[in-house]
Formats: C-alpha cells, sequence, structure tokens
C-alpha cells in the first residue's frame, strides 16, 4: 500500500512539473539581408597620340615557340589600341574601404598558350584562386613576382599541367617566364569586387557599386597610373573617362 501510493506520488508530481514547462519557442525567421543602395560605374579608357609600336617577339630559340608563331608572328602587346583610341589591358580598380563581400571560389585562369601568357591582365581578389595552366607541348615555369609575400616559381613541363595560388596582397602580381623571358602577364590583386579589365576598345563597367563619391584608378603596364573621381547614385549609371598621353602628335 505504501509502495503504491509513493508510484502515485511520483506519477503525479512529474505530470505537473511537465505542465509548468514553456513548450519550445517556434524558430524565428533569418534575418532579410541589408540592402545596400548600388549604381554602376561604365568607363572608357584612352590613349591621346601615337602609340608607339609594339616590338616583335623572336621565338627560333624555341622550336616550339617558333612553330607556334609561324602563321602569325607574335609582338609584344604591351600597348594595344583600339581603332577609337581605347586601351585594352588596363586594370581598373576603386580605391578605399567597402563592407565585406564573400570571396568568388570560382578561380580567375591564365593559360601559356603559344609561349604567350593569355590573358595578358587579370584581377583577383584576396583569397580568389589563381589557376595557371600550360596548354603547350613543352616547359614553362611560372614565375610571380609579388609586391608583398606572394611571390612563387614553379615549373610546368608538361601540357595539361596546372597550379593554383591563392594571393594575399594587394598589389599588381607579374607573372613572367624565365624559361621564355618575353612572357609577361599582370594580376590585379584587390580586397573587394570592384575591378574591372578594359577590352579591345577601352571600355569596361563594375556592377554594384556603393552609392557615393569614389577614386577610381586606372593601371597600365607601361604607362603607369591615372585616377579620377566619380559619383554613383542609386540604381544609375556613372559615366567615367580616363585618359593617358604619349606626348606625341599633340598641339
Amino acid at each position: 500500500m505504501n509502495a503504491l501510493l509513493i508510484v502515485t506520488l511520483l506519477v503525479t508530481t512529474g505530470l505537473a512539473a511537465s505542465s509548468c514547462r514553456q513548450a519550445p519557442a517556434p524558430p524565428q525567421p533569418a534575418a532579410p539581408a541589408v540592402s545596400v543602395p548600388s549604381g554602376t560605374i561604365k568607363g572608357r579608357v584612352h590613349l591621346t597620340g601615337t602609340p608607339p609600336p609594339n616590338p616583335p617577339i623572336r621565338m627560333r630559340d624555341d622550336p616550339m615557340c617558333h612553330r607556334a608563331g609561324a602563321d602569325a608572328p607574335a609582338v609584344q602587346e604591351t600597348i594595344v589600341v583600339g581603332g577609337n583610341g581605347g586601351l585594352a589591358n588596363v586594370f581598373v580598380r576603386l580605391r578605399g574601404s567597402f563592407p565585406e563581400t564573400p570571396v568568388p571560389t570560382q578561380p580567375v585562369e591564365i593559360d601559356q598558350r603559344g609561349c604567350l601568357y593569355v590573358p595578358r591582365v587579370v584581377g583577383v581578389r584576396i583569397g580568389q584562386p589563381l589557376r595557371v595552366s600550360n596548354s603547350d607541348s613543352g616547359l614553362h615555369n611560372v614565375h610571380g613576382i609579388s609586391p608583398g609575400t606572394d611571390g612563387f616559381n614553379v615549373a610546368q613541363p608538361q601540357r595539361g599541367m596546372t597550379n593554383q595560388f591563392r594571393l594575399r596582397t594587394e598589389g599588381i602580381l607579374r607573372l613572367t617566364c624565365d624559361v621564355h623571358p618575353w612572357m609577361f602577364a599582370f594580376v590585379g590583386v584587390v580586397d573587394h569586387p570592384f575591378f574591372a579589365v578594359t577590352g579591345t576598345d577601352g571600355t569596361f563597367e563594375i556592377p554594384d557599386v556603393p552609392v557615393g563619391v569614389h577614386e577610381i584608378e586606372a593601371w597600365h603596364e607601361r604607362l603607369g597610373t591615372v585616377t579620377s573621381s566619380v559619383s554613383v547614385e542609386a540604381g544609375g549609371e556613372a559615366a567615367v573617362e580616363l585618359g593617358y598621353s604619349t606626348g606625341a602628335d599633340e598641339q
């Protein structure tokens, strides 16, 4: 009888405690992403004056390279100007600090093809993979010369070989090949997504730029750096023109 009473009391106490517990709170919806007002920069980089000629590349010392350039002898494409004076292969970036955004996981790719680096100029985020490949049938070596601590030097003796690098220092990384000293490429490394490389007509576009007045910088491997300012309005397109001059044929 006493045992039955004890069991009854335990069950009753358990039910009472259970009834006092609060039901778990329903899951709260995730906070909506904050939309930052932004616009687009559409610009052009031009060259005034007569561009200097690009020197030919003499590949005869390496039969593989000589065969690659037999149909169309290669030139060192240091300055590439379109019919309207637009300057290609210019790395354009905004200067300043910006809110953090996800770093792309898709690699930026450069190929060694026909004993040239293709493309010649690219941009990459800090932490985004840079992938360099060898599409030629013989030896190349990828020599990265960094303004900071991102230097590397690796051999790619066979077609199809690739190496991947993650860069940590802002600035211009210069790629060379110790086997073929005429090979160059340039990698603009930045810590935000607001950059571009000009096309064959000198134009570029930078989307999703936060509203405000920004300093914009253009870099060219031979002509150096020019800067300007651009004002971006919400939902608008801001036009900007950046110019270099050779000093020739000017009044």
